[in-house]
């Protein structure tokens, strides 16, 4: 089916001057998926004219490792009925121009029974800098979250090394006056509050700065601060929770934490809001990702429901698999517990 082709010439003309006037890239296929239609900026964006590439196959401008997919899916589409939908399920679509470049695109599809046949017809968009700044923005993120951790790290180290040494000290010297000042039991009331106070005090700065970074994943590696944090979970919380790690895994940074804060938050939103009696954390390495899980057995949530405004863990938990370029999973329902899981793909292996 061309332009040329319409019954009625004057309303073919005004039709292509239609399309050509559009933004977007418009391409028509026919059911055996050869073009037939290629507007003024789809030549532009793919590089082809409309002599070079009317009757070709679409495959053309897909690269080469998505063609197959692609014509079961147009068929699949095909087969349903649906007027028109978008492509890609919300994930980035990839196009090939002339010259071999690939470049992403946010696509449509719809299709409609012709006289001659059926006809899909796609409208594409070029998104190549909307992609580019997502990245650029994701990799911004990325490295202010690796400085806030640094300057965490630094705070937290200050913290148990000198405050709470400071605190440790203060401590031995009021122990000393206690003891050389038996025969005043004023003086001895006062310096038993005081020590009272400095056992508090010591206790808070090692909580705020294990909170801030605990030291045992800088010192003892990834396995050993989840441990850590699981056992620290117990013990705030009286919930059991049990541990299956991989003990020989390792993870650069920022994987390491990453891993880690998403454990940790995940502990945080079971002891806040899931009046669980058990927790279970696994975390191990499958092929190209790492893959933790952090089940509970509490009263759970529909995760169709409207995030409330004060909840921000699992948005947290979203916000850091994506600086990471990984992806959560979480399954609940009311009275069946929760199950977070999340794929964290490892630099340098996964695409």
């Amino acid at each position: 089916m061309t332009f040329s082709s319409l019954p009625d010439k004057s309303a073919a003309a005004r039709l292509a001057g239609l399309l050509d006037s559009a933004m977007d890239g418009i391409i028509s296929v026919d059911d055996e998926q050869r073009i037939v239609l290629f507007n003024r900026a789809a030549q532009k964006m793919f590089g082809w004219t409309t002599e070079e590439i009317q009757g070709k196959p679409l495959d053309m401008l897909i690269p080469q490792r998505y063609r197959g997919g692609h014509s079961q899916q147009v068929r699949r589409f095909g087969a349903t009925g649906t007027t028109s939908r978008r492509m890609g399920d919300n994930t980035v679509l990839y196009a090939v121009r002339k010259d071999g470049e690939e470049f992403p695109i946010d696509a449509s599809i719809s299709q409609l029974n012709a006289p001659e046949g059926k006809l899909y017809t796609v409208i594409l968009r070029d998104v190549t800098e909307r992609v580019r700044a997502r990245q650029e923005l994701a990799s911004f993120a990325a490295e202010s979250a690796g400085v806030r951790e640094q300057e965490k790290s630094r705070i937290a180290r200050e913290l148990h090394d000198e405050l709470a040494q400071s605190l440790t000290a203060l401590k031995m010297d009021t122990i000393w006056l206690r003891d050389n000042s038996a025969g005043d039991p004023l003086a001895q009331a006062k310096l038993a509050q005081m020590l009272a106070l400095l056992d508090g005090a010591v206790a808070s700065v090692r909580r705020i700065a294990a909170d801030l970074r605990p030291l045992v994943l800088d010192d003892l590696g990834l396995v050993a601060a989840i441990e850590w944090v699981v056992q620290n979970f117990t013990q705030r919380t009286g919930v059991p929770c049990e541990l299956d790690i991989d003990e020989s895994l390792e993870l650069d940074e920022p994987f390491a934490t990453g891993v880690f804060r998403m454990v940790q938050e995940s502990l945080a939103n079971v002891g806040k809001h899931a009046n669980a009696r058990s927790a279970q954390v696994a975390v191990h390495r499958r092929g190209q990702y790492v893959v933790l899980c952090v089940e509970d057995d509490g009263v759970g949530f529909r995760t169709s429901e409207p995030r409330k405004p004060q909840s921000l863990g699992l948005v947290g938990l979203r916000e850091r698999a994506q600086l990471m370029r990984g992806e959560v999973l979480i399954e609940s329902s009311p009275g069946a517990g929760t199950r977070v899981e999340a794929r964290i793909p490892i630099e340098g292996t996964a695409e």
